[in-house]
């Protein structure tokens, strides 16, 4: 009999007709007469329940039906007798695939710690609440190109392995095919990389908005989304060395109209979470964040605040002055610090921000000066629980300008001659932002650590599975 997945068979009437669900055993309990197990395929959040005849079906048959093994289950799809659900099962013909011994399947106890699931990466999914996470990352991936291809953007694939540092941090993974227990050197004793697979220097890459900019000055206006990596050794809740990132890059658009396009985009994405996911987000906000829902449904609703970084500095030195303690210092010229953002959104104003005209000697060299010659239009959008979740800013097109920024940064560029023909070349007005994909799963699920909204999460001393 042809399977039928466990969402669509909740969805059904109770009709008495056979059906047939397959998945994994989440529970198992009963009595001397009947038994019911609680089946899950990973369709949705909620089980369906399988209704066992004892007196049809022999206990040594059963045995091998504990938590964790995977099953065919066969019966008649009627009317559930219990609470919970409106349709069960009446098991008629039982197939086991694959058993789970009770004494070393990990996922028999309930309440485990997210700390101790990270250590089983490749079995957590089959928990409710990673099963929920990685069902509303996947609907996340799809708002994004479903947002993008309904605007008229192009999607654009940027290199993963790079010759270019797009920040300038130097924080980055080299690739290389020498061999590292005899590294050929030149006369200087620098690394000689001219026998290497690329004749270079290359690494994985931060960022694919450089080579974003290449594209939207020819395509008009075109998103990446794939993966970047960071080798910062910055073991927190909020930071991943392999993570996802969206970049949008627009010619001939201004700054006011980035701001327009950063909090539609978000706003979107958000909206559909609300509408296609909210099995999944009234588990979440049940059992990991009682607030979530209301704080998405804000989102959508609000209008965000437009907040020059120089006015969102005065309002943290206020709030100083009346007894508001910060651990770390907010004067002008200063990055805002994560409780300095969040503070400004969740306390003062009470929705999201996006902040706008930076110092400019805090933000990268590819940001357009604004004309007092000390901020850059850059526009970053602040969120509640999150801080910064969107990066983005004008860039600056006048080829001398940008060169002069360089200078002054001192940033090598010999590998970046590329870059600068796109001014040199029929230069263009444009603009961009980057959002990590993770930051933006943390705020949609609730969830309080990164590592637990990518499926094998890359930190320090950490690349298991």
């Amino acid at each position: 009999m042809k399977r039928t997945e466990i969402i669509d068979a909740l969805k059904r009437e109770a009709d008495g007709q056979p059906i047939n669900v397959r998945g994994w055993v989440r529970s198992r309990r009963g009595n001397k007469n009947v038994s019911f197990i609680a089946l899950n395929d990973g369709s949705t959040i909620r089980n369906i329940q399988i209704v066992v005849d004892l007196a049809k079906f022999p206990e040594e048959q059963l045995k091998p039906v504990t938590t964790g093994a995977c099953i065919s289950a066969t019966g008649n799809l009627v009317a559930s007798q219990g609470s919970g659900q409106a349709v069960e099962i009446q098991l008629t013909d039982l197939e086991v695939y694959g058993t789970a011994d009770p004494d070393r399947y990990p996922l028999q106890k309930k309440g485990l710690s997210m700390e101790y699931l990270r250590t089983i990466a490749h079995l957590r999914p089959r928990t409710n609440t990673f099963g929920a996470v990685f069902r509303i990352r996947h609907n996340m991936a799809m708002a994004i190109h479903t947002y993008f291809h309904e605007h008229g953007f192009f999607y654009f694939h940027t290199p993963i392995i790079t010759a270019s540092d797009c920040e300038g941090a130097g924080q980055m993974f080299q690739v290389t095919t020498k061999n590292l227990y005899n590294l050929k050197k030149d006369e200087s004793g620098k690394i000689d990389y001219s026998d290497d697979f690329f004749g270079k220097q290359t690494s994985l890459t931060v960022s694919g908005q450089l080579e974003g900019e290449l594209a939207a000055l020819a395509l008009g206006k075109i998103y990446t989304f794939g993966p970047t990596f960071r080798a910062e050794n910055s073991n927190t809740p909020r930071h991943l060395a392999e993570f996802w990132m969206i970049e949008p890059e627009v010619s001939f658009i201004q700054k006011d109209e980035l701001m327009d396009l950063e909090e539609d985009f978000i706003k979107f994405c958000v909206r559909w979470a609300l509408d296609h996911c909210m099995d999944d987000l009234e588990f979440l906000n049940q059992y990991v964040d009682k607030g979530l829902i209301a704080r998405l449904q804000a989102v959508v609703n609000t209008d965000f605040v437009r907040l020059p970084y120089t006015e969102g500095i005065n309002i943290l030195q206020e709030a100083v002055k009346n007894g508001k303690h910060f651990e770390f210092p907010c004067e002008w010229g200063d990055d805002l610090a994560s409780e300095h953002e969040r503070f400004l959104v969740e306390e003062h104003f009470g929705k999201p921000v996006i902040m706008t005209d930076y110092p400019k000697d805090i933000k990268a060299f590819y940001m357009k000066i604004n004309d007092d010659g000390k901020t850059v239009q850059g526009t970053d959008v602040l969120f509640p629980q999150i801080g910064e979740i969107i990066g983005g800013s004008v860039r600056e097109e006048s080829l001398d300008k940008l060169n002069a920024e360089i200078e002054r940064r001192q940033i090598p560029m010999k590998d970046m001659w590329w870059y600068l023909d796109t001014r040199r070349f029929g230069s263009a007005p444009h603009a961009g932002f980057g959002l990590g994909f993770e930051r933006l799963m943390l705020f949609v699920t609730g969830m309080q650590n990164i590592r637990d909204v990518i499926p094998f999460p890359r930190t320090p001393k950490t690349a298991e599975f």
